[in-house]
């Protein structure tokens, strides 16, 4: 039986990676060691990750240096925080510069609002950022974050609307809206295309 201390723990957030911790040898161990207990096969996992089951392969075998991207695939898949086992070293650069390409997308349910995750991703358990651009009409409807977690949306382009508890306030370009997020709450594009900066701060102070 595995011993508990060895289990991977599903329940925690998920702090991904950057292409330069990728680089370390420890990556594709623990891949592998994250997959097999969770009785995956390599089939298994490229089937929830989306990543091919070769590259899955490269990677466990450390053959590739794989995008940020594919790390944020695997990452979901697997639903646990590697980034503790592979801490960064003294060695990585001071300036990291992730490309368009390797900028994870989250997309809307009805395609019209998009989040380029820009934010860094090693602290997604706790502090997130996204770079939203929204056609009008476009709808993000969210579910309760934790007790306390504040959200906000910051327009720089369109208008967009924020209903939460029965509430709702609008802001245009160079309006700031922030509200608590740990119910459920909506965002909508009333005027677009619009574009917008929005940062969760997750867990935090309880609001009185």
């Amino acid at each position: 039986m595995q011993d508990q201390a060895e289990r991977p723990d599903r329940g925690r957030g998920r702090d991904l990676l950057t292409g330069a911790q990728a680089l370390s040898g420890q990556l594709g161990k623990t891949i592998q060691r994250l997959r097999k207990a969770y009785n995956l096969s390599l089939s298994e996992l490229a089937e929830q990750s989306g990543v091919a089951k070769s590259i899955i392969s490269q990677i466990e075998r450390n053959e590739t240096n794989p995008t940020l991207a594919t790390i944020w695939r695997l990452s979901q898949a697997l639903d646990v925080s590697i980034e503790r086992v592979l801490a960064a070293g003294d060695e990585e650069p001071f300036i990291e510069k992730t490309s368009r390409a390797d900028t994870p997308i989250l997309v809307s349910e009805d395609g019209k609002v998009r989040l380029a995750i820009i934010g860094w991703l090693k602290t997604i358990e706790w502090l997130q950022w996204y770079e939203v651009a929204a056609d009008p009409g476009g709808v993000l409807d969210s579910d309760p974050h934790q007790r306390g977690s504040v959200e906000s949306l910051s327009v720089a382009e369109g208008a967009f609307e924020v209903e939460v508890g029965g509430i709702v306030q609008r802001a245009r370009a160079g309006e700031t809206l922030r509200y608590r997020c740990d119910r459920p709450h909506l965002v909508r594009c009333t005027e677009g295309p619009a574009r917008a900066t929005m940062v969760v701060i997750m867990k935090a102070a309880v609001m009185e």
